[in-house]
């Protein structure tokens, strides 16, 4: 196998003059997560013109078969007449939009597998996760469901969803999953978890509701495992020195040192996009601000996957600057 070297960040690009909701690539430059460059000359890789026409918060995963998936929220934020965030929350896609592919280079045509349970107003910022005890990946997103509605209310289209929770099924495949389940819920509503799993704990990330009693805003939380019951809060208000708002952390180890990273991404302030923080000490949640970190601006919610020498070095011809 080759040795790791470099980072692909997959992304989407927020633009509120133009549609960019597509997959954007940005590599690393080297064997360095704090430095990067939008590949393709900064132009999409990959769109989605079924569904809702737009893709927002891709997760890519590496398969043990060594085939490569791209998983993303069927959204589409911008239009011309400005969002309906009310009608995305509440009455949005059920859908993921799914790609592969066998060498990151070339990548299948779109897929769209409905997840969230009838009812539900939206699937949002799907993250999958290996299980090895039970050979699956584990698909965590969120959803708000409709779980009563008032007495006036004569029918299921004018009810609100609940307060968005996190869901999880399970595939093998990327193409058959389990009716999803509950995950986790917080009072007021929580979204954008990502899971980062070591040799002694499972580690996960969320955005629980700014306007929720007590919010831990953006939090790192550790637990035993995917499904333990002990999950203790270790550290939260992640990010809120950058600015109130921030949203979709994303978590991965440094390629050769006990070094982990996360990433918030702020979208309160113009140009929007992440920051970053690191630790050595991932068990004790202790984050420090990235300096010095370079990422091309409106860089939004994604994911980043730890690269293979040869897999780099393909990226790097296949874009050349």
């Amino acid at each position: 196998m080759n040795a790791l070297f470099g980072y692909l960040l997959v992304h989407f690009v927020e633009d509120p003059l133009n549609h960019r909701e597509k997959i954007f690539l940005s590599l690393s430059e080297g064997d360095t997560p704090v430095a990067w460059r939008r590949l393709n000359h900064g132009e999409p890789v990959l769109e989605s013109q079924g569904g809702t026409g737009g893709v927002r918060d891709p997760n890519i995963v590496r398969g043990p078969d060594g085939v490569f998936h791209i998983l993303a929220t069927d959204l589409r934020v911008w239009r011309p007449a400005g969002p309906n965030w009310w009608e995305f929350r509440h009455r949005g896609s059920r859908d993921l939009v799914i790609w592969d592919s066998i060498d990151l280079l070339s990548w299948s045509e779109p897929r769209y597998i409905t997840l969230a349970p009838e009812g539900a107003g939206m699937a949002w910022a799907p993250k999958a996760v290996y299980d090895p005890i039970s050979g699956d990946y584990l698909v965590f997103f969120s959803s708000g469901l409709l779980e009563s509605r008032p007495a006036h209310q004569d029918s299921v289209t004018q009810a609100e969803t609940g307060a968005s929770r996190i869901m999880v099924t399970r595939t093998r495949d990327f193409t058959h999953f389990t009716p999803a389940e509950s995950y986790l819920k917080l009072t007021g509503g929580v979204i954008d978890m990502s899971v980062l799993v070591t040799d002694t704990s499972v580690h996960r990330f969320a955005k629980h509701d700014d306007g929720a009693p007590e919010s831990l805003h953006v939090f790192h939380q550790r637990g035993s495992a995917l499904f333990a019951d002990d999950f203790v809060t270790v550290s939260h208000g992640i990010g809120q020195e950058i600015a109130p708002t921030v949203e979709g952390p994303l978590a991965f180890r440094d390629n050769h040192e006990s070094r982990w990273y996360l990433w918030v991404d702020q979208y309160s302030r113009q140009p929007q996009g992440y920051e970053a923080y690191t630790t050595t000490n991932i068990e004790a949640g202790d984050w420090r601000l990235v300096p010095d970190f370079r990422l091309p601006e409106n860089t939004k919610h994604g994911t980043v996957l730890p690269l293979q020498a040869a897999e780099y070095e393909a990226l790097n011809t296949f874009y050349p600057r």
